[in-house]
């Protein structure tokens, strides 16, 4: 899910706002939530490192990943570093999934498919074959107890 966070400084009131957006269609998103935070306790926190200012901005109705937290105090000491009024940063959740370069790699190493596929008829005997087919698929239904039946 793509998400757009916003953060905004309102120097006179000493406040930072953080707005959270989704994308609910491409290109379209929407504003969910926002949280106000004292802009000090957010520098001093930033200044403590990561584990500090994610402990600050987690709250109940505000609760990102860790992946994203870390992400959002990156972006918060960049903010603040080049003395904005406003930031905004992309999220985008597929980044915090393992590559899927890395998977395809581990696949090229398995059997082919074509090896799997070919059959050998050596490796099956008529004895095999008729064991096999000895038993009879056909199902069996019998009512026991019609007592729940619906008819």
């Amino acid at each position: 899910m793509k998400q757009k966070f916003t953060f905004e400084i309102d120097e006179k009131k000493g406040r930072l706002t953080l707005s959270e957006s989704a994308e609910a269609d491409p290109g379209t998103f929407l504003k969910l939530h926002f949280e106000e935070y004292v802009l000090e306790e957010m520098k001093e926190a930033a200044a403590k490192g990561p584990d500090a200012f994610i402990e600050i901005l987690r709250r109940k109705n505000l609760f990102p990943s860790y992946a994203l937290a870390e992400k959002l105090f990156e972006a918060f000491g960049s903010f603040v570093a080049d003395g904005g009024e406003k930031f905004v940063m992309d999220y985008d959740d597929i980044d915090t999934f393992p590559s899927l370069e890395e998977e395809e790699a581990e696949d090229d190493e398995d059997v082919e498919l074509d090896e799997l596929l070919t059959t050998d008829d050596n490796d099956l005997s008529e004895d095999d074959i008729k064991e096999i087919d000895s038993e009879d698929d056909t199902p069996k239904f019998r009512v026991d107890d019609n007592s729940e039946q619906e008819n």
